[in-house]
């Protein structure tokens, strides 16, 4: 039961920009130009350093309007239009533009406009920038180990909605916040205002409801701060100071070892550190010191050094340091091997590893530690760790001293080791579906209420979806599914960003009693499941990609390296850094931030059929190994910055047909953290009665069934079996269970209660539009004389009403019992269910039963 039923919602976040004649030295210019009634502003940054965040405003004659924007969002108040950028042309490189993808318009007649302003500065760059801001400010203050921030509006309108952003030194931790809620990711943390201090009148302080929290170090003082983006002081954005003391420690024929001082922070903490050979950028570093490689022997190399903060402001370039390689025929003479190679330390994602130093006549430079054969990190020192690994796999690490000259010594005998579990135990995890807030009236209060978010490790929401035309992740729209379930077209542009970030919920639907004012910029399912991390540290929340109705372009954003990237990082961009579009004042930049703790890919299905008009193509399979790999590869990047590390889980098919059309299971698990495999829908008559309507049939038996009419006898275990046979590491595997049935009525008994007998159709579903599907609670209460029944032999629950009546195949208390014994006998990771909505609380408790 993949299909998605509610409302839902997109629209694609932007922030600004202008035109111009003129070329400024040091900041953003705009230049438009018009093409019949199509209007076009290219933005350029003639500077050397990449600038994020933009706003492009302009002015048309009187009696015209803009619209259709793409590249950017566009709002219009009278003869003043405002362009704020999509994510992915937010941040233009020095030197560059936002071509080929500027932001373009419709005009109601073909004129110039009047004014353009780009980041309120002149489009052609011409004038002075405004000052900045002093409007809006939040002063820090503390006592001992109780802190507060009293948020100042000195402008001459209200202020609806705020949120404070800074961070902490190591190891101070925030809590126990009165007046607002916080959340915190290794340093930064976020405040946002109680529903009552939300809004700050014009020349007014949130006094005395100013948000206080506890730090966990006392007299602790924030290193940076923002309020609504903006410095808390008022102050105008600083770079960071340029790094001091550049030296070279060690070089070899090939190689330069970099060391330098920490930049002094500007406005934002420093993100990391950017190495240029002369001109060109080597690499980018977290950390103080780097090895550039790929030189040639006996040259002179000049080298500098630039800190980025994390808005990508660079710092001025250090002092260079010019350095010559050595000479290779200096030295022939190869160092020791390294001996005593032994893993010290790992977790889920990580090994840390240790070795006796070698020996070597020049002295020995650094070592490569091989990961299964390649090298995966160089080190000066005897110790390493090495990061961005997958769960439960095996890897083998050797290590290879290298001299001054780069004589590389034989590799060490290898140790191999395995990486920790994605979770200690058994995981559950459940999917909570978007619109069911809606006729289900299932909100995330009830999964604290019935007791299943203690019994949960994972939450995946579902759906996001793709936008149809630019080919990133859909969000910020609220616009629904067609009707008609064949309709090819069915879910191009949905979403449901009311129910996702913008509806208010009520005190009695809310996580804490709390009810929202309609002020915040985040609401609806995703401040609650906020709300309820708080309540439960221990639950992971991943948004879902794709599902049946939202799979149609998933086989366009893997087909090509830069469809891939901008997907990816577009995805990451709204859900993961939470920088969501505006909608209806909710949303904006970091206003989900910290939600989501990985991502769930629910492609259905590559290489095979799934909704119609999905798009399949020839390479899908391939091209979905390379979209999985570039999610961890992305989201590896940031675990780099934020110390945090991300999730990624996929719905995976028990069909070996889909399994074998679309998935190669090996390459793909070296990046995957679970495959939620599908346990259901094996049989069923559909809702529109287009696929097993005539038949009876378990959809979701644990072991096949001897008296299985159908040409190929599905089930769990053949399923799971498909892929322990290709590798996958059982510890990755969970199976899925349905929490709803699915059922036909007319069904004739047959002697065998109804099981895989003749039918007439779909039975009635709990929802007009659902014919044939019920949630489990709505099955038992719903279904008059459902007598519930047990298949021993194929481990199969169903229910039925008699002799041409109907016939129901669900899981129960029962059938999840069976299976949670199976699964830990096969020593699976556990169970994926599909969908909450359906369990008043037994399901899964029988579920954490079967698992302790």
């Amino acid at each position: 039961m993949r299909r998605l039923i509610g409302v839902l919602l997109s629209l694609i976040v932007v922030t600004s920009l202008a035109t111009a004649p003129a070329r400024a030295a040091d900041r953003l210019t705009a230049a438009f130009s018009l093409s019949g009634t199509t209007g076009k502003y290219v933005v350029s940054n003639p500077g050397t350093a990449a600038v994020s965040g933009w706003t492009l405003v302009f002015e048309l004659p009187a009696g015209v309007t803009a619209g259709n924007a793409q590249h950017a969002a566009l709002t219009q108040n009278g003869t003043r239009v405002t362009l704020t950028p999509a994510h992915y042309i937010d941040t233009v490189r020095a030197g560059g533009s936002t071509e080929p993808y500027s932001p373009t318009f419709s005009l109601s007649s073909a004129v110039q406009p009047i004014k353009c302003t780009l980041n309120g500065a002149n489009c052609d760059g011409t004038g002075e920038p405004p000052p900045a801001s002093a409007g809006v400010t939040a002063t820090y203050s503390v006592s001992g180990t109780r802190a507060r921030f009293v948020v100042s509006n000195k402008t001459t309108a209200a202020l609806n909605g705020w949120s404070i952003v800074f961070d902490l030194p190591d190891g101070v931790t925030a809590s126990q916040a009165d007046h607002g809620s916080l959340t915190q990711s290794g340093r930064t943390v976020t405040l946002t205002p109680a529903h009552y201090n939300t809004t700050v009148g014009a020349g007014r302080t949130t006094e005395p409801y100013s948000p206080t929290f506890t730090v966990s170090r006392s007299g602790a003082e924030p290193t940076s701060c923002r309020v609504n983006d903006a410095n808390c002081d008022g102050s105008a954005d600083r770079a960071p100071g340029a790094p001091t003391d550049l030296r070279s420690p060690v070089k070899t024929t090939r190689t330069v070892s970099l060391t330098w001082t920490a930049a002094t922070p500007g406005s934002l903490p420093v993100a990391a550190y950017e190495v240029y050979n002369g001109s060109t950028l080597a690499t980018t570093v977290p950390e103080t010191g780097a090895t550039v490689t790929g030189l040639s022997p006996n040259t002179e190399y000049t080298f500098t050094v630039k800190a980025r903060d994390r808005k990508g402001t660079l710092s001025p370039a250090s002092e260079p340091l010019r350095v010559r390689t050595n000479d290779p025929a200096d030295d022939a003479q190869a160092p020791s091997v390294p001996g005593g190679l032994r893993a010290t330390g790992k977790d889920a994602s990580s090994v840390k590893l240790a070795w006796n130093a070698s020996t070597d006549n020049t002295g020995v430079a650094n070592y490569d530690v091989l990961l299964d054969g390649k090298v995966a990190a160089t080190v000066t020192g005897t110790t390493a760790t090495v990061a961005g690994l997958s769960p439960s796999t095996a890897y083998s690490f050797a290590v290879r001293a290298r001299d001054l000259y780069d004589n590389l010594s034989a590799a060490s005998p290898a140790v191999r080791v395995t990486t920790d579990d994605i979770v200690t135990g058994h995981a559950r995890v459940g999917y909570f579906v978007q619109w069911g807030v809606y006729g289900r009236q299932y909100f995330v209060r009830n999964l604290d209420t019935t007791g299943n978010a203690a019994r949960l490790t994972h939450i995946n929401y579902a759906f996001g979806n793709i936008h149809p035309t630019e080919l990133t992740c859909l969000q910020g729209v609220t616009k629904g599914t067609t009707s008609d379930p064949q309709d090819p077209n069915q879910g191009d542009g949905a979403g449901d960003a009311e129910a996702d970030y913008g509806r208010p919920f009520s005190a009695a639907q809310s996580v804490d009693g709390q009810a929202d004012t309609g002020w915040e910029k985040l609401r609806g399912n995703f401040n609650q499941l906020r709300k309820l991390k708080a309540k439960h540290p221990h639950l992971k929340v991943l948004i879902s990609l794709g599902g049946w109705t939202y799979s149609k372009y998933f086989s366009d954003v893997a087909a090509t390296d830069a469809a891939r990237k901008k997907f990816v990082s577009s995805c990451i961009d709204v859900y993961i850094k939470g920088n969501l579009p505006l909608y209806n004042g909710a949303g904006g930049p970091g206003a989900a931030a910290g939600v989501f703790d990985g991502i769930d890919l629910d492609w259905e299905w590559p290489g095979a059929e799934g909704h119609p008009g999905n798009h399949v193509g020839p390479n899908d399979k391939a091209n979905n190994t390379l979209l999985i790999a570039e999610f961890r590869r992305q989201l590896d990047a940031l675990t780099r910055e934020t110390g945090k590390r991300y999730q990624l889980t996929a719905f995976t098919p028990a069909d070996p047909a889909k399994i074998a059309a679309g998935w190669d299971l090996p390459r793909v698990a070296e990046h995957l953290d679970i495959f939620n495999v599908q346990g259901y829908d094996f049989h069923g008559a559909g809702s529109d009665n287009s696929w097993e309507p005539n038949r009876t049939g378990h959809q979701g038996n644990l072991h096949a069934d001897a008296d299985d009419p159908y040409p190929f006898h599905f089930s769990v275990e053949s399923a799971v079996q498909t892929y322990l046979d290709a590798g996958v590491h059982p510890r990755k595997i969970t199976i899925g269970l349905a929490y709803y049935g699915r059922g036909w009525q007319n069904v004739a008994d047959g002697g065998r209660r109804g099981e895989w007998q003749s039918a007439r159709g779909a039975a009635p579903g709990q929802f007009a539009e659902e014919a044939g599907t019920r949630g489990y609670a709505n099955l038992l209460s719903g279904v008059p004389g459902c007598t519930v029944a047990h298949d021993e032999q194929a481990v199969a629950t169903f229910c039925f009403t008699g002799d041409n009546g109907q016939w129901w195949s669900f899981d129960d208390p029962w059938s999840i019992g069976k299976k949670t014994a199976w699964l830990r006998s096969k020593g699976l990771l556990g169970a994926m269910i599909w969908e909450m909505s359906g369990d008043p609380g037994v399901l899964t408790r029988a579920l954490d039963d079967g698992l302790r």
